[in-house]
């Protein structure tokens, strides 16, 4: 069992607050298991229900607190599995967490626009909300020391870090898995929730992004070989960034006539989905790839490292139009911090422009022999 950086946060929220705690993250990230791990140890007799079934949808969204009451009778706790199914959930949060301050409320769901949607106006200063994502470096260095993770980097660029895909015993097994997982989790949420009725033309676009991991994207170059619209292009990247498939970074500039920022570029949540879309699980001696799923790998896990520690931080790329770039600045406390990143044991300069543009900025270069200082 991989312990989640999470639990001892979410724990502590349910035993010092009375706040609803709301739960995000990818289908099979381990939302679930975690938070039935974390019931075995809290103090509180509780009650887990799931969206799925019909009975809890009708009851959760019948605004009728005397049956809720009847739910509830006796438990101290509250856990809702897929909220994002029941109709009118932040209403009916609301009006549970109203009637019953005392009761411990948790609620999980898939995809952040379904739940958020319905849950952000009427729950507004009655919620603690978190993202789980798939499994981090910082989760396994509980259970590996350096060396052994900077062993386990090619397994992780190929196949991604969901729970059962680390699990699973062997290429043929990972890669069967990412196939079954990709088809479900990529349409269950964002086009059955979205009404979305083009299936094929957001895989083709999915595809592309895949592809293009590491640059900056043209959404209208993208409608044009999609044969839809940009505003097509970027309302299917908005609902598949709020489904936690994929997600943007935008260019860094105090000086738009000389630096890039009207293009974002796209990485994946998890280097499996992506190597399935274009179905590549060659290993990395074989790819002309590397670099750009060195970089998906890291600012990703730069992503979870700063959320799960509460580090505030706003993310760019940066890149000036005579080709002088940076592939990750972050801005903190009014401090810039700009990072290059080299697979393998490369060196890397930093950008004379830079350190002129932005003095009292710092420069750092991420490599093979230096990444786990940057991801945790």
């Amino acid at each position: 069992m991989i312990h989640r950086i999470l639990t001892d946060t979410l724990r502590e929220r349910l035993l010092e607050s009375s706040k609803i705690i709301i739960l995000y993250g990818p289908r099979q990230a381990g939302k679930t298991t975690l938070v039935k791990e974390l019931l075995k140890t809290l103090p509180h007799r509780s009650l887990s229900v799931s969206a799925d079934e019909l009975r809890y949808q009708t009851l959760l969204s019948s605004r009728d607190l005397t049956q809720m009451q009847l739910l509830v009778e006796g438990y101290e706790l509250l856990f809702i599995d897929e909220a994002q199914r029941v109709p009118d959930i932040g209403l009916n949060l609301k009006i549970l967490h109203d009637a019953l301050p005392n009761l411990k409320i948790i609620a999980t769901g898939s995809s952040s626009f379904e739940l958020a949607n319905r849950t952000k106006e009427p729950l507004t200063g009655r919620t603690w909300t978190y993202e789980l994502f798939p499994v981090s470096v910082g989760e396994l260095r509980q259970q590996q020391n350096g060396f052994e993770l900077q062993q386990r980097l090619p397994e992780l660029l190929r196949f991604g870090s969901y729970p059962d895909t680390l699990q699973q015993p062997g290429e043929t097994n990972k890669i069967q898995y990412l196939r079954e997982l990709s088809s479900a989790y990529l349409y269950k949420d964002v086009l059955e929730m979205a009404s979305l009725r083009y299936a094929d033309r957001l895989r083709k676009l999915l595809q592309l992004l895949a592809f293009q991991v590491g640059s900056e994207i043209s959404p209208a170059e993208l409608g044009n070989t999609l044969g839809m619209s940009k505003e097509t292009v970027n309302t299917y990247i908005d609902l598949l960034e709020k489904a936690f498939v994929l997600f943007r970074l935008s260019g860094f500039s105090r000086n738009l006539r000389k630096e890039v920022s009207k293009m974002d570029k796209i990485y994946f949540y998890d280097l499996g989905i992506r190597n399935v879309l274009i179905d590549n699980f060659q290993p990395l001696d074989l790819r002309n790839d590397v670099g750009a799923l060195w970089e998906n790998f890291l600012v990703t896990e730069r992503r979870k490292r700063n959320a799960y520690t509460a580090q505030f931080a706003n993310a760019y790329f940066w890149r000036t139009y005579t080709g002088a770039e940076l592939d990750y600045v972050e801005e903190a406390n009014g401090q810039l911090s700009g990072f290059e990143f080299k697979y393998g044991s490369k060196k890397a300069k930093v950008p004379p422009s830079w350190t002129a543009n932005y003095p009292g900025s710092t420069f750092t270069m991420v490599n093979q022999d230096t990444f786990l200082s940057f991801v945790l």
